[in-house]
């Protein structure tokens, strides 16, 4: 779960660290505070895109931070993935934002990426925001509900893997189902091409090959000068040089060890430089020897190097890539000889991997079927305790052809009052309703999701009353198996939270501040009048929120 958030120079908030809870947490305060701000700051440190207006005016940059404990295996999971360790269950997630729009990311203390978040997160964080609701005016959104609630996810890796290869094969199959005239100029062009490739007898490594001995061509002179010098400093002119001068040296450090022992061992370290130099001096005689001056082969050099540039620009690809490059071409100029056949064959195999795509499909459909009405029902259930008593949910099964998510495209149509036909959500569902609809599609799949942390960004728009009150007692229980924040302006919700934290707006010195605290029971009493009452806190507005917090 969410244990702590910092948010630094993010609009408004200049600094803040707020800590939460398990159970129930709210976040209220007035119109324009920045509630929103906070959702903000965790969308960032979730890795949703962000722009560097976010950043608080004057700032170079902002900072969030998040901690996390006890997260979940599946958590865990993807954090090796990504290539962390979890840290017994602790999970600390950084991101700076700069006004330059660069970012800097880091998961328990170690470089990491934006993209690496947004990964992550749908494991730690589940956000319902207003635009969610929305959502769910898109009937292509329906059928994720049922297979999250059906558990499907073995069947669907099942199914994706099987469509898949049905796609592949399929687009092979339309590749080769060109006209003649287009075979046969791609057979010419690969003809001549990959004749071309291998007449060249490109080698790997050729050209950094050639240009090593082009290199030792053209400084030919200096090798020459500079080995002479080494092999003159080496055995001087007069016995002088380097060698004799060690092994006298070896000579009289081996005989003072006639005298003293404890210098024998640097004698026979002299010795063993001695005859080292003189394998060297040795060597660098035969490498003087074998060292010529060819311009001929440099000439040809260049040609083969000039040769393979422009081979490298046709084709645009590296030297060492061209061999391969013509395999392929190759082997694509097969298959376009062996037209027919191999046609015939793309054929069957597609039909082949068609049907076993349809079969997964179809048991998938069948496991759809089995678990919609249930998903439904439950879902309806909790929107009658939502105040919608004779709301109707009916799921609709339509066939379509194979697509990425298999054979069915399911609707779920609503009927909120008695005697109305289900219809699209879209055609008849109120904001209100809207909200109360996710709130019970959530509360259904609670059970089902291992995320921890469920956060809700005003759930409660165009509701109130009773209603209000029911959503504040369904988020409890949500909040009983997962930590659930929820930003509200209704005192019914902020009632029934285990933390309840203040968002306040003040300015000091021409600039806006806002701060978060977490509010003891007479600063719930002062908010909850606060949101009952408006401005002017009535002695009965204490009352009442004395009493919401008694019977809360």
């Amino acid at each position: 779960m969410l244990t702590t958030l910092y948010i630094e120079n993010i609009a408004v908030i200049e600094k803040t660290s707020i800590d939460f809870t398990r159970g129930l947490n709210v976040l209220t305060g007035e119109t324009g505070a920045g509630k929103s701000i906070i959702i903000d700051a965790i969308n960032a440190i979730m890795g949703q895109r962000t722009s560097k207006e976010i950043i608080r005016t004057g700032e170079a940059s902002a900072f969030v931070s998040a901690v996390f404990e006890d997260v979940n295996p599946d958590a865990e999971n993807k954090l090796r993935d990504l290539g962390f360790e979890p840290e017994d269950g602790v999970l600390i997630l950084q991101r700076t934002l700069s006004a330059s729009g660069k970012n800097s990311v880091k998961i328990n203390g170690r470089p990491a990426t934006v993209s690496m978040l947004r990964e992550l997160a749908p494991s730690l964080i589940n956000i319902h925001g207003q635009h969610e609701s929305y959502e769910l005016f898109s009937p292509e959104t329906h059928i994720d509900y049922i297979d999250s609630y059906g558990g499907s996810e073995k069947l669907l890796a099942d199914y994706a893997e099987e469509y898949r290869k049905y796609r592949i094969l399929q687009k092979k199959l339309n590749e080769a189902d060109t006209d003649d005239s287009a075979r046969l100029r791609e057979i010419d062009l690969l003809s001549f091409q990959s004749k071309e490739l291998f007449d060249a007898d490109v080698q790997i490594g050729e050209e950094e090959a050639l240009d090593n001995e082009r290199e030792a061509l053209v400084n030919f002179e200096k090798i020459f000068s500079l080995l002479t010098r080494a092999k003159r400093m080496l055995d001087g002119d007069d016995g002088d040089g380097g060698c004799e001068a060690v092994d006298m040296a070896a000579n009289a450090v081996q005989n003072a060890a006639e005298f003293n022992s404890a210098y024998e061992e640097l004698g026979s370290s002299l010795t063993d430089i001695y005859y080292n130099l003189r394998d060297c001096s040795e060597n660098l005689g035969d490498l003087l020897d074998e060292l010529e001056g060819d311009p001929q082969r440099l000439e040809e050099i260049e040609e083969r190097l000039d040769f393979l540039s422009r081979l490298k620009r046709k084709y645009n690809c590296s030297c060492d890539e061209l061999p391969e490059l013509a395999e392929q071409m190759q082997r694509r100029l097969e298959e376009l000889i062996n037209y027919d056949k191999n046609r015939d064959e793309l054929i069957a195999s597609c039909e082949k991997a068609r049907a076993a795509a349809q079969k997964t499909a179809e048991k998938l459909r069948a496991h759809r079927k089995k678990v919609a009405s249930e998903f439904a029902d439950r879902v309806k259930a909790e929107m009658r305790f939502l105040d919608m008593p004779n709301v109707e949910l009916v799921p609709v099964f339509e066939p379509v052809k194979l697509s990425p998510k298999g054979i069915d495209k399911v609707e779920l149509l609503i009927s909120a009052n008695p005697g109305e036909t289900p219809r699209p959500v879209a055609k008849i569902a109120s904001g209100g309703e809207l909200s109360r609809m996710m709130l019970a599609i959530k509360t259904v799949l609670a059970a089902t999701d291992s995320v921890d942390t469920l956060i809700f960004d005003e759930v409660d728009t165009g509701i109130s009353g009773s209603a209000a009150e029911k959503v504040g007692m369904k988020l409890k229980e949500v909040s009983a198996q997962s930590q659930v924040l929820c930003v509200t302006h209704q005192a019914q919700i902020a009632a029934l939270a285990d933390s309840h934290y203040l968002i306040r707006k003040q300015v000091e010195s021409g600039r806006t501040f806002t701060e978060v605290s977490q509010l003891d029971y007479d600063g719930r009493v002062g908010e909850l009048a606060r949101i009952i009452g408006g401005v002017n806190i009535t002695e009965a507005a204490l009352s009442h929120a004395r009493d919401m917090l008694k019977n809360g």
